[in-house]
């Protein structure tokens, strides 16, 4: 007896562009190879720039998802701006990210929500993080590292 067949193939497929790389990868459904899953991402290192974009193959080519995400190094501290853009819902939305020392703030926010996390490591094995969104919603993660790579992380959110 032989195992069946994978449902799903995908292959990278390396490509350099600047001074980043592009690897694309395509997942096809074995039993249906008249479509296929595409993402491409595309990285510009010497620009802090990259590119990540989801879409489909078939009888059509259609692009689902595409996101950038540049990096700018500022006295020490990081800032990163992400905007993303999904167009079969036509939902947009960008995350704007402060790291400084023990400290990270993350802004997301689309036309119908916005919120805010603030990250503060404690010490080597602690970190809280509260987070406060535009419906009211607040919520705290508590994470705690227990090493080997090994983390318990819980989040309290009231009324939920």
């Amino acid at each position: 007896d032989f195992p069946p067949p994978p449902r799903r193939l995908g292959a990278p497929a390396p490509t350099r562009v600047g001074a980043g790389g592009a690897p694309a990868r395509a997942a096809l459904d074995a039993q249906d190879l008249s479509s296929a899953d595409i993402e491409v991402d595309a990285a510009n290192d010497g620009e802090d720039l990259s590119i990540h974009l989801e879409a489909n193959a078939g009888d059509s080519f259609s692009v689902n998802k595409i996101e950038a995400t540049k990096g700018i190094d500022n006295d020490g501290n990081r800032i990163t701006v992400n905007p993303r853009y999904d167009l079969n819902t036509e939902e947009a939305d960008v995350v704007v990210a402060y790291a400084s020392g023990d400290t990270d703030i993350e802004v997301t926010a689309s036309r119908d929500a916005q919120s805010v996390k603030i990250s503060q490591q404690i010490d080597d094995e602690t970190r809280v993080s509260p987070t406060l969104a535009s419906s009211g919603d607040i919520s705290v993660e508590w994470e705690r590292k227990l090493g080997d790579d090994s983390s318990l992380t819980t989040t309290l959110t009231p009324n939920d």
